[in-house]
C-alpha cells in the first residue's frame, strides 16, 4: 500500500510531483536563498530564462481577457460560511456587470469569488502558485495558471485587473492589499478602485492608518481615498462601475481638449 507522503501531490508551475519527488523547498525560496553553496550562482542564467517563460505564458493566456476585478481573501474560508457566500454573491455581481473575476485560484475567498463569476455567467481565472503545502486550482475556473514566482503572478493581478475587491484574509491579502496601494500612491499603475469588503474585519486598520500614520506625516489625507470601505455587494460592483465611468469621462475630456488645441494651432 503507497505510504500517505506518496499519496501527496505537488504542483510546480505546469509539472506535477508526488511521493519523494517533492522538493523540500519552493522555486521562490532557492532562488532568494543567499546561504548554502555557490553552485546556484551558475544556474541564474536559467532561472532567468524560466522567470521569462512565465511572463510569456501570463501574458499570452490573458492578453485577450478583457476587463477584469481580482477578488482577494483568505484561503481558510470555510465553504457555506457567510463571508464564502459573501464571496459567491460579489463574484456574481461582477460577472453580471461584465467583468472576468481573477482570484488566486485556491480555497475559500478565492474559490467564492471563481464559483460567483461562473454562476453570474461570466469568465472565471484562477492564478495559483507553487506552495511548500499543497493547494490545488479549485473547481470553479475557465481559465488557470500555476506560476513558480510570486512576482510573476503578482504582475497578472495587477497587468489585467482594472480593480481590486479584497475580503477579510490573513497576510497574503493584506500583502497584495498594500502592494495595490502603493502601486496607485505613487502612480505607478493607473489609478483604480481598491475596495475593502467587511467593516468590522477592516475598521480597526483604516482607524490606525488614519489616527497613526497620518498624523506621523508617513502618507497625505488624500491616501485615504485610495480605498473604499463596505459591507455590501451591490455597493462593491457600483464603486467600480462608477470609478471607470468618471476615468472613460476624464479620457474624454482630455481627448477633446487636446483637438481643441491642434485645430486651433492649425
Amino acid at each position: 500500500m503507497d505510504s500517505e507522503s506518496d499519496k501527496r501531490m505537488h504542483r510546480q508551475g505546469p509539472a506535477m510531483l508526488r511521493g519523494k519527488a517533492i522538493p523540500r523547498t519552493t522555486t521562490d525560496e532557492r532562488l532568494l536563498d543567499s546561504v548554502g553553496p555557490a553552485d546556484w550562482l551558475h544556474a541564474d542564467p536559467w532561472r532567468v530564462l524560466r522567470i521569462q517563460a512565465e511572463f510569456v505564458e501570463g501574458f499570452g493566456l490573458l492578453a485577450e481577457l478583457g476587463k477584469a476585478v481580482s477578488v482577494f481573501g483568505s484561503a481558510r474560508t470555510a465553504p457555506g460560511s457567510a463571508e464564502y457566500e459573501l464571496g459567491v454573491e460579489i463574484g456574481r455581481r461582477l460577472a453580471e456587470a461584465g467583468y472576468a473575476v481573477i482570484t488566486g485560484g485556491g480555497p475559500g475567498i478565492m474559490e467564492a469569488g471563481n464559483k460567483g463569476a461562473v454562476e453570474g455567467g461570466g469568465v472565471s481565472v484562477g492564478l495559483g502558485i507553487e506552495l511548500p503545502f499543497e493547494q490545488r486550482l479549485n473547481d470553479h475556473i475557465d481559465i488557470g495558471l500555476e506560476f513558480r514566482y510570486f512576482f510573476v503572478r503578482k504582475t497578472m493581478f495587477v497587468k489585467y485587473s482594472q480593480a481590486f475587491v479584497v475580503l477579510p484574509g490573513g497576510f497574503g491579502t493584506m500583502d497584495e492589499l498594500f502592494e495595490a496601494l502603493t502601486l496607485v500612491q505613487t502612480r505607478k499603475v493607473t489609478r483604480f478602485p481598491i475596495v475593502l469588503v467587511g467593516t468590522e474585519f477592516w475598521g480597526g486598520l483604516l482607524d490606525w492608518i488614519k489616527s497613526v500614520m497620518l498624523p506621523a506625516g508617513k502618507i497625505h489625507e488624500t491616501d485615504l481615498d485610495l480605498v473604499h470601505l463596505t459591507d455590501d455587494p451591490a455597493e462593491v460592483v457600483q464603486v467600480i462601475l462608477d470609478a471607470h465611468a468618471e476615468h472613460r469621462r476624464r479620457l474624454e475630456e482630455e481627448a477633446a481638449v487636446r483637438e481643441a488645441a491642434d485645430e486651433a494651432a492649425s
